[in-house]
């Protein structure tokens, strides 16, 4: 009995009921090697109560919607009348292997800069480069992602749709690599957007054999060629009328970029010639113009 009661004062969570153990073992004249072996003996009353406790812990933690922490698990409780500390419902949440969810937290990958603002490449299929933009349609925003060849300045691959996701990026490589077949080695280069920095991008590209290049935070020369497809296609294209929605600008964009852009734009970068020009091995006008020159 007086073993009990000196543990009943030493696990009392109200700090003015506690009292040393030898004191109050030298109160009630009891040894305290005695009452110590009492106690592993015995489970303490704190040990039950925390055990019950525990018990009703993982019930709200099962029950309640959502993975509750710490301080909504000890509000739940307090709410039920409860009264416990939140650094005991701590422990014994961590004890249980209990937690709330943390947020996710994403971390870039990023990539070198391989082409230094050096865009002029004479092997096709060698250096594509790749951006997002965006259309005000009457149905919302719509995202369009290009993949171009940086020797021809042809667009290779695209998908629009109305979301930016990652995979608005890697259908649109998926186009490209499907027409065109490269090499392992192709160098991909974006600017440091979250879709091409994220682990999503960085496996298809290493699935792939594709190496990936990434212009520098807030350059955006880094990224010229996207940036000036993406000028010509709102000049030329989008800014010319209204658009009611996604299937009809994805099929002006198809006629503009297939019929108009890849077969027909002159490029001064290219001497003048149209990216189909370019890739059938033509070099100057003159060359078209007379193919005995």
């Amino acid at each position: 009995m007086k073993y009990a009661a000196i543990a009943n004062w030493a696990d009392s969570d109200d700090p003015a009921d506690a009292f040393p153990v030898s004191f109050m073992c030298a109160s009630l004249e009891v040894s305290r090697s005695g009452y110590y072996d009492w106690r592993r003996r015995l489970p303490s009353r704190r040990d039950l109560d925390d055990a019950e406790l525990s018990a009703e812990i993982r019930e709200q933690y099962d029950q309640l919607p959502g993975r509750l922490g710490v301080r909504r698990v000890w509000a739940e409780l307090t709410a039920q009348g409860w009264r416990v500390g939140r650094k005991r419902v701590w422990r014994l949440m961590r004890a249980a292997g209990l937690h709330g969810r943390t947020p996710w937290r994403w971390r870039p990958i990023d990539a070198p800069d391989l082409l230094g603002q050096q865009f002029d490449v004479e092997a096709l299929d060698t250096v594509w480069a790749g951006d997002i933009t965006y259309i005000d349609t009457v149905d919302g925003f719509c995202f369009l992602a290009t993949v171009i060849d940086l020797a021809s300045r042809k667009v290779v691959g695209w998908a629009i749709d109305q979301h930016m996701r990652t995979d608005l990026v890697t259908d649109a490589l998926t186009q490209a690599i499907a027409t065109r077949r490269p090499e392992p080695g192709l160098i991909f280069h974006s600017d440091r957007g979250t879709q091409f920095t994220s682990a999503e991008f960085t496996a298809f590209c290493e699935a792939r054999g594709i190496r990936r290049s990434m212009g520098r935070r807030a350059t955006c020369y880094d990224d010229a060629v996207a940036e000036s497809f993406f000028a010509t296609y709102k000049k030329e294209l989008i800014h010319t009328r209204p658009w009611n929605g996604l299937t009809e600008l994805r099929q002006a964009t198809f006629l503009w970029i297939e019929g108009d852009y890849n077969r027909r734009w002159r490029h001064s970068h290219l001497g003048y010639l149209t990216p189909a020009e370019y890739e059938l091995g033509y070099r100057t006008l003159t060359e078209i113009a007379d193919p005995a020159a």
